[in-house]
């Protein structure tokens, strides 16, 4: 008897470039930031991880408004009114940002003050209001700033032989009010030095709880401007200060290079770094007691609007409590240490040549942080260290400035091998260490690339060519993530180690058009972007399509860090019309709007926010049966798929196909703690465990 076939469902006829359809992508990434801000608010999580996740949200949001609200900014100052996919024009985006973006700090601010630092107390983490110190916590504290904070600090006047001073990006600073003594009324700004620690410690101690539940140490901290405000009368010898106001401010950030104009793009970067500390100002954040001729003075001097001004309350810049997480030594306040696993296939690899006779043996797939990133240094190691390795070949986005794999490119130079390494400069906020490390790179010889022009290079891959025999043999890493030993521990990716003949030769191309002048559009394996992952992907999508339009079963997966680009969220609405089950996992900005009738019913967005930073990308196309699965460096954006060289790679061995869809793939699905899912409003709702349902939290399940 023939196999039944289901009948596609009928396709209604819509407008899927209707603004309807779309979520503002500004307005998405705020609402990444909301479920970064819930893991502060969550009462399960470690005290101290909680207070991390407030830094986290506090780094974010100034990274928000330095890049994105700049950006927008710039469209509204230059008249600019084309609207985003959803409608929007830029005044209406920034409107909407600023409300939300308020809401947003002001309910982080509330999580501290009537959360967190109860809890803290609890603890034996104190962190005092000045005025409330006792007087040997006041001695110490006075004490410190005659000794170190004094020295350090430059008070600048305001008045017609002193211009309003330049303030610094990301800068904490103090508008003072002064009066002489005829009475006249002056101003001054002060800049609290951020070589200092925010949070003082007025009393160091160590140790955990003991075994009664008593804590032996206590921890004693004060914040750095209340010091300085409260000894400002050392600043200004026979003057009365009447008041000290904080605020905070952030500046535009958002680098652009004119390349061809450039005869020197390192030598751009770092000018542009320069300027970066005197972009306009974009926020600036005051607490409610400011006055108002405070407020217009900073206004008319920073050339902002009213609407730039945020009024928050304490403290001003919460990214200050990444001091508190990395300074007190509390393990009972954090996670529980976590130790990654080395991979079967390179337990035993105790040489160059057993690293490289493990990967000649089979495909290795590596799952980071729940594997360790040594073998990825190892492997670059082995490849400086081992005579038959004749050359290396690598691309760098973010490697920090502790890198033990530029280091193995150093030694491996220094060897005599072969080393061209194409080096990013355009990684956002990055770039100075990127730059320290091309210098260091040149110096001994290594053939260092800046990319091309007009666009960021942000694949990775490492490639080392081995004489065996007669022949030479190519051995692969490609990845999802970024070379940075670091980061390794705590961003989630995927990696995997070849020696597969059609990959090396496609990897070879790919050097040679980010190092020549090659125009080569069709690669074997690889799908590279600009050239052909749009267009391949596309492609995958409209087979799915079809397996659903002849009545076969049609399923796609997409794991990404956003979803933002028109065209792709467009062919996902066709494939949920034709029936395809299209489940997607995205960490942050997802501007495609699941379950509206007739269109994307069969489309579930899943966000998942944890320990972890979720940043694989990877692609999961059923095909009938003969499944596909493809990893890479690229998310569904415009810029990852026209303006940035990114490589995707498929997965071949049928093991790893197995483990990717039905251990990892399948565990996010069936995540009920940290999931959260979108609605077709914009907003997201987390899943809660049903009664009797196992309990899944996908990261803890890796770790386990």
């Amino acid at each position: 008897m023939a196999e039944q076939k289901n009948n596609p469902p009928e396709i209604i006829p819509v407008d899927l470039t209707s603004p309807a359809l779309y979520i503002n992508r500004e307005l998405s990434l705020l609402e990444f930031q909301r479920r970064v801000l819930e893991e502060a608010w969550d009462e399960s999580k470690p005290l101290l991880e909680r207070a991390k996740f407030l830094a986290i949200f506090g780094s974010n949001m100034d990274e928000f408004f330095m890049v994105r609200v700049s950006g927008i900014r710039k469209q509204v100052e230059a008249r600019i009114m084309e609207v985003s996919p959803d409608g929007l024009t830029p005044p209406d985006q920034l409107a909407a940002i600023r409300k939300l973006a308020l809401e947003l700090m002001i309910e982080a601010q509330h999580c501290y003050q009537r959360k967190l630092l109860p809890k803290l107390v609890k603890a034996g983490i104190h962190i005092i209001d000045y005025q409330k110190l006792n007087k040997t916590q006041k001695e110490r504290a006075d004490t410190y700033f005659k000794e170190v904070i004094y020295p350090v600090l430059t008070p600048l006047a305001l008045d017609p032989g002193h211009p309003f001073p330049h303030i610094s990006n990301l800068s904490l600073n103090l508008a003072i009010v002064i009066r002489d003594k005829k009475g006249n009324e002056k101003f001054a700004r002060l800049k609290v030095p951020d070589t200092l620690p925010r949070l003082l410690p007025i009393k160091r101690s160590s140790g955990g709880v003991r075994k009664d539940g008593t804590i032996p140490h206590q921890h004693y901290f004060v914040w750095l401007e209340q010091v300085i405000a409260s000894n400002l009368h050392d600043l200004f010898p026979g003057m009365e200060v009447t008041a000290a106001h904080p605020f905070r401010i952030v500046r535009d950030a958002d680098i652009e290079i004119q390349e061809l104009e450039a005869d020197d793009l390192l030598e751009t970067m770092q000018q542009n770094i320069r300027k970066r500390k005197f972009g306009s100002v974009v926020q600036v954040a005051v607490y409610e007691s400011m006055p108002e001729n405070i407020r217009e003075l900073l206004v008319d001097n920073l050339e902002v609007t009213r609407n730039d001004v945020y009024v928050l309350d304490s403290p001003l810049g919460l990214s200050g409590l990444w001091q508190l997480y990395s300074n007190v030594e509390r393990h009972d306040l954090k996670d529980n240490p976590y130790k990654p696993r080395v991979p079967k296939a390179f337990r035993h690899a105790a040489t160059a040549t057993d690293i490289f006779e493990a990967i000649r043996s089979g495909n290795i797939l590596v799952h980071h942080p729940y594997d360790s990133f040594k073998p990825v240094v190892d492997f670059i190691n082995a490849a400086a260290r081992d005579p038959q390795v004749l050359a290396i070949k690598q691309t760098l986005y973010r490697v920090g400035p502790n890198a033990p794999v530029v280091e193995a490119l150093l030694e491996a130079a220094e060897r005599g091998k072969q080393v061209a390494v194409l080096v990013e400069l355009k990684a956002r906020f990055d770039e100075e260490s990127n730059i320290s490390w091309a210098r260091a790179l040149e110096e001994v010889g290594v053939h260092v690339v800046y990319g091309l022009v007009g666009l960021k290079t942000h694949c990775k891959v490492t490639m080392v060519v081995r004489q065996e025999g007669e022949g030479i043999r190519r051995y692969l890493h490609l990845a999802t993530g970024n070379y940075n030993a670091n980061t390794s521990r705590i961003y989630e990716d995927i990696g995997i180690f070849t020696c597969d003949e059609n990959m090396g030769a496609d990897a070879t191309d790919l050097f040679n058009y980010l190092t020549g002048y090659s125009t080569k559009q069709e690669y074997r394996k690889l799908l590279v972007a600009p050239v052909s992952l749009r267009k391949k992907l596309e492609k995958y999508i409209l087979r799915e399509i079809e397996h659903a339009q002849q009545g076969r079963k049609a399923h796609l997966i997409f794991k990404l860090n956003s979803l933002v680009d028109p065209h792709m969220i467009q062919l996902l609405y066709q494939a949920s019309q034709a029936g395809v089950k299209v489940e997607l996992l995205v960490r942050g900005m997802c501007c495609l709007r699941p379950g509206i009738k007739g269109i994307s019913e069969n489309i579930r967005v899943i966000s998942i926010v944890g320990r972890y930073l979720e940043h694989s990308r990877l692609f999961y196309f059923h095909n009938d049966g003969k499944e596909n699965i493809y990893l890479g460096s690229a998310d569904l954006m415009t810029r990852n798929l026209n303006h940035r060289v990114e490589v995707v790679f498929p997965i071949e061995n049928k093991d790893h196909i197995h483990h990717l869809r039905h251990r990892v793939l399948d565990t996010y699905l069936k995540d009920n703690t940290r999931a959260r899912i979108l609605q077709s409003n914009g907003t997201y709702t987390r899943l809660v465990p049903e009664a009797g349902k196992e309990i899944v939290d996908v990261q803890e399940k890796f770790m386990s």
